[in-house]
């Protein structure tokens, strides 16, 4: 079974083409978005319904044909906001795929030192950005010879666009950018002990500890950046990870249960159907159905 965790450093794709593509839709065992975050760039497209992130501070709602773009090192995470909900999404090394030419190499640079931040969202009513990202993604999915160089030219084109559009701003002030730096840091801390220890107990004054918050900030703190309670957060990162046992593991419930923190099965099971409204039984069996 294969694991992200919180902070995926990773290699994407094979090592001279630095890039993976995901296809997610509600059998997918991380259909919702566990808050996480890379060192690569992220391009998610949303196919059908709708999807909801939050990156670092802000939330961004995508609806069908629309993009929403991830730069390294963001937190991000969500959720779909329908069971029909489908969105494709490519992780990629800019830095490795996109050293090219000295012409454009100073726009580049622009954008990976985060002089240059291209928008987090932008609408499929943006004129010619549909059927180039529609190609993007059909090209990286299908995967045929020489897709790529169809690939790596088409990101170039993406990053044209961007610039020619206007779709991106110029960065915020350095001390303005140096207290988000320090919030992000400190959700980043939560994050990782969750990732750690989500199999044992963890209390609230445990998760505050790891932000060096006092408990009753700390919980006015996470409801903000993330739009949960830290222990509604925990227990639907439990359940995530449960469903990836489910689907790659021929574990019991129980197992599967106490394995992910969970010391009271029928705890476990009523957790489970609140969030994926469905019993852990019947997703197993569904996971293995469209295998």
């Amino acid at each position: 079974m294969k694991h992200d965790g919180y902070n995926e450093f990773r290699q994407r794709g094979r090592f001279d083409f630095p890039i993976e593509f995901h296809h997610v839709d509600q059998h997918h065992p991380r259909f919702y978005m566990p808050y996480h975050w890379h060192m690569e760039y992220e391009i998610d497209l949303i196919v059908q319904g709708s999807l909801t992130l939050t990156l670092n501070e802000s939330q961004v709602h995508a609806e069908a044909g629309d993009i929403i773009f991830i730069r390294d090192g963001v937190v991000h995470g969500g959720h779909p906001d329908s069971a029909d909900t489908i969105y494709d999404c490519i992780v990629f090394d800019m830095k490795k795929m996109l050293a090219g030419s000295h012409t454009f190499q100073a726009q580049i640079e622009d954008v990976l030192k985060h002089i240059t931040l291209i928008n987090k969202h932008i609408s499929a009513a943006t004129p010619d950005i549909s059927p180039l990202m529609q190609q993007l993604f059909r090209s990286m999915k299908a995967g045929h010879p020489g897709y790529e160089l169809i690939v790596t030219g088409l990101l170039y084109a993406f990053l044209g666009f961007i610039f020619q559009h206007g779709l991106y701003h110029e960065a915020a002030a350095l001390a303005l950018r140096e207290h988000r730096r320090k919030r992000i840091t400190q959700l980043k801390q939560i994050f990782q002990l969750i990732d750690s220890r989500y199999q044992q107990p963890l209390s609230l004054a445990d998760l505050a500890q790891a932000a060096n918050l006092s408990p009753n900030y700390f919980c006015r703190f996470f409801q903000k950046l993330t739009h949960h309670s830290p222990i509604d957060y925990l227990n639907r990162y439990r359940i995530e990870m449960a469903c990836l046992k489910l689907a790659h593991t021929n574990d019991s419930i129980t197992e599967i249960a106490l394995s992910c923190g969970f010391n009271d099965v029928s705890y476990f099971i009523k957790l489970f159907h609140r969030y994926k409204e469905t019993s852990p039984r019947k997703y197993k069996q569904l996971m293995k159905e469209n295998k």
